[in-house]
C-alpha cells in the first residue's frame, strides 16, 4: 500500500515536535542541509525519515539515538522530519514511518535498510554496509559520490537513464504512453544545456528508480530534429516540457537541480498514481497496521448487507474510493466495516448501533476522533475531511484511551445478504384442543 506524501496539516489533532534534538549524535537533515551533509559526503550514512505522531518512530528514537552514538566517528546517523519537510521525504520515495536508508558509495542509489528495528540490528548493518563500501574502494569499483555526470555522447548504452528522442522516434514512446514524460530540448553548444545535462541525468536514475518506470526523462537535440523543435515552437534552450496522455505538453519552470526536478517528477507521479487501498476491517492487524502507520485513517461504518444489499453497499464504497483518490496525496488509511461487525469500535467512537451509513477520522497517536456530521456524499464527506485538513472541527477521545478488541470476520464475498434459514417447526402433533382459548 503504497501512498505519496502530500500537504498535511491537521492542527486539530496534531501538536507535534521533533523526535530528536541538538543534544543527540543524531545529525538533524532538512531540504537546507541535505545536499552538504549527506548527498556530497564521502561518509556512509543512515538516514531514518520519521513522523513525530508516528508511534512506530517513537519506539525507534530510544534504539536510534543509542546506535548513533555507538556508531560516532564511524557512520554517519541522520534523521529527517519527513512529516514538515514532505519535499524531501518525496524525493527518496518515502511512503510509510519509519522508512530508513542507506547512502553508500553512490549516494544517488540509495539503499533501503529493512533489518530489526534494535540498536544493535542497526549497528550491525551499518558496519556491514561499511565493509562493503571499503572493500568497493580497495578493488576500485567506487570513488565515492557520483554525481551522475555521464556525456550523451559517451556510450552509456542501457546503462543511461536519459531516453534520447528524434523526429522519429518521438511519437510512439511519448504521445500515446501511458507514463508521464519529461522531455528536454537541448542544442549541444549551449553552455546552460551543459550545465543541466548531469543534474538531468542524475535525476533521471532517482526517478526511475523511486517511480518504477513510470515517469520518463528525456532529451530531444532540437538542432538536428527540427520537426520536434517547430511542432513545439522551441525558440531557448534548454527547453522542458512535460507530456502525459491525453493532455496538451507544459512546460517546466522549476529549478534545474537533481533535487528539483525529482521533486517535481514525484509529484507527477503522485498525481498519476492509483489511490489508496480501501480495507475491510476483518481483523485486529487490518485496523492496527493501517491506524499506526497513516497519520489519519478514515473509517466508515456502513449499513447492514441486509438494509442496502450488494448494489447499495458497493455505491457507498465508490463514495469512499472516490475521496480516497481527491485525498491520496495525503498519508491517510482508509478502512470500513458493516455495522454490527465491529460493534465495540462503534461504541468507542460513539457511532453504537445507529445512523449508518458513518465515518470517523482518527488519529491514533492521539487516540481522538472527528465524526462526520454531514450525509454520507461526496460533497458531504469533502467538506468534513476539508475541515480537517484545515485544522478545524470538533474532536473527542476514542473511549477507554485504547482501540478495543477487534472481532475477526470474514471478508464480504461481493454479493447480497441472505436471511438465516429457520428450522421448520412441525404442527402436526399439537392439537390445538387441548390449549386455554384465553391464551390465544
Amino acid at each position: 500500500l503504497l501512498f505519496v506524501l502530500g500537504t498535511v496539516s491537521c492542527t486539530l489533532f496534531l501538536v507535534v515536535n521533533s523526535l530528536y534534538s541538538a543534544s543527540d549524535d543524531v545529525i538533524e537533515l532538512t531540504p537546507t542541509n541535505f545536499n552538504k551533509e549527506v548527498i556530497q559526503s564521502e561518509n556512509l550514512w543512515l538516514v531514518e525519515f520519521y513522523a513525530p505522531w508516528c508511534g512506530h518512530c517513537q519506539r525507534l528514537t530510544p534504539e536510534w539515538k543509542k546506535a548513533a552514538t555507538a556508531l560516532k566517528g564511524v557512520v554517519k546517523v541522520g534523521a529527517v522530519d519527513a512529516d514538515k519537510h514532505q519535499s524531501l521525504g518525496g524525493q527518496y520515495g518515502v511512503r510509510g514511518f519509519p522508512t530508513i536508508k542507506i547512502f553508500g558509495a553512490n549516494k544517488n542509489k540509495a539503499e533501503d535498510y529493512q533489518g530489526g528495528r534494535t540498536s544493535d540490528a542497526i549497528v550491525d548493518a551499518a558496519l556491514s554496509a561499511l565493509r562493503s563500501l571499503v572493500k568497493d574502494r580497495l578493488s576500485g569499483r567506487s570513488g565515492g559520490y557520483s554525481s551522475g555526470k555521464q556525456s550523451r555522447e559517451s556510450g552509456g548504452g542501457d546503462k543511461r537513464d536519459v531516453i534520447e528522442l528524434t523526429d522519429d522516434s518521438f511519437d510512439k514512446n511519448v504521445i500515446n504512453s501511458d507514463d508521464v514524460w519529461m522531455v528536454e530540448f537541448y542544442a549541444p553548444w549551449c553552455g546552460h544545456c551543459k550545465n543541466l545535462e548531469p543534474e538531468w541525468a542524475a535525476a533521471a536514475t532517482e526517478v526511475k528508480e523511486q517511480t518504477k518506470g513510470k515517469v520518463k526523462l528525456a532529451a530531444v537535440d532540437a538542432t538536428v530534429n527540427q520537426m520536434l523543435t517547430s511542432r513545439y515552437g522551441i525558440r531557448g534552450f534548454p527547453t522542458i516540457k512535460i507530456f502525459q496522455k491525453g493532455e496538451d505538453p507544459v512546460d517546466y519552470d522549476g529549478g534545474r537541480t537533481r533535487s528539483d526536478i525529482v521533486s517535481r517528477a514525484l509529484d507527477l507521479f503522485s498525481d498519476n498514481a492509483p489511490p489508496p487501498e480501501l480495507l475491510e476491517i476483518i481483523s485486529e492487524d487490518v485496523l492496527k497496521n493501517t491506524c499506526d502507520a497513516y497519520q489519519l485513517c478514515i473509517i466508515s461504518v456502513l449499513p447492514h448487507i441486509l438494509d442496502t444489499g450488494a448494489s447499495g453497499r458497493n455505491s457507498y464504497l465508490d463514495v469512499m474510493l472516490k475521496m480516497a483518490e481527491k485525498y491520496k496525496k495525503k498519508m491517510w488509511g482508509w478502512l470500513w466495516t458493516e455495522a454490527g461487525a465491529q460493534s465495540d469500535l462503534e461504541s468507542s467512537l460513539g457511532i453504537g448501533g445507529f445512523g449508518y451509513p458513518a465515518m470517523a477520522a482518527i488519529n491514533a497517536r492521539k487516540m481522538k476522533f472527528a465524526l462526520l456530521k454531514g450525509s454520507f456524499s461526496e460533497q458531504g464527506i469533502n467538506e468534513f475531511l476539508r475541515e480537517l485538513s484545515v485544522g478545524r472541527g470538533s474532536t473527542a477521545p476514542v473511549a477507554g484511551g485504547a482501540f478495543p478488541k477487534i472481532h475477526s470476520v470474514e471478508p464480504w464475498d461481493g454479493k447480497d445478504g441472505e436471511l438465516p434459514v429457520e428450522d421448520d417447526i412441525d404442527l402436526s402433533d399439537v392439537d390445538l384442543d387441548d390449549w386455554d382459548k384465553d391464551e390465544l
